[in-house]
């Protein structure tokens, strides 16, 4: 059975080139949501050594899960898409009624930018931002495990 929510959205980004088809592999959505989960057990080790490195490593590890559930639908950001796409095919899938859960992605692609690109001035990486965030990658992780078996290819 296909999956309707979002269709129409998604096959606007692939008509955009924000997103491509490639073969669908449960085992590739496996292996990123494997290394999603060690990310944020390393940035749980660094982030009081390094809270950029394991703010970086927090945010990859919500864009992996994002990723796990497209390539598991046979679909991957483009270059021209990169990140956003991830998470706009996802959200257009899933919203409603998950995504509230998965709106801290947006913001914290924005925060990871900064860390990225810093600007003087702008605001510094603390532990607390790491901590804050924990939670919500690891729901982000478990909407992403949860959803993929009920997702068929795209």
């Amino acid at each position: 059975m296909r999956w309707e929510q979002g269709r129409a959205a998604v096959e606007g980004m692939l008509g955009r080139g924000e997103l491509e088809k490639v073969a669908a592999s449960r085992a590739q959505a496996d292996e990123l949501l494997q290394q999603a989960g060690k990310h944020v057990a390393t940035a749980r080790m660094a982030l009081e050594s390094d809270p950029i490195g394991a703010y970086q490593l927090l945010y990859d590890a919500a864009r992996k899960s994002l990723a796990a559930v497209l390539e598991n639908q046979g679909l991957r950001a483009s270059s021209r898409g990169g990140h956003i796409a991830v998470y706009e095919a996802v959200v257009a899938q899933l919203d409603p009624p998950l995504g509230r859960s998965l709106r801290p992605f947006d913001r914290m692609r924005r925060r990871r930018n900064e860390a990225e690109y810093p600007r003087l001035g702008s605001p510094r990486f603390s532990t607390e931002d790491v901590r804050a965030d924990i939670p919500k990658v690891e729901a982000i992780m478990e909407i992403a495990a949860k959803v993929i078996d009920q997702m068929q290819p795209f």
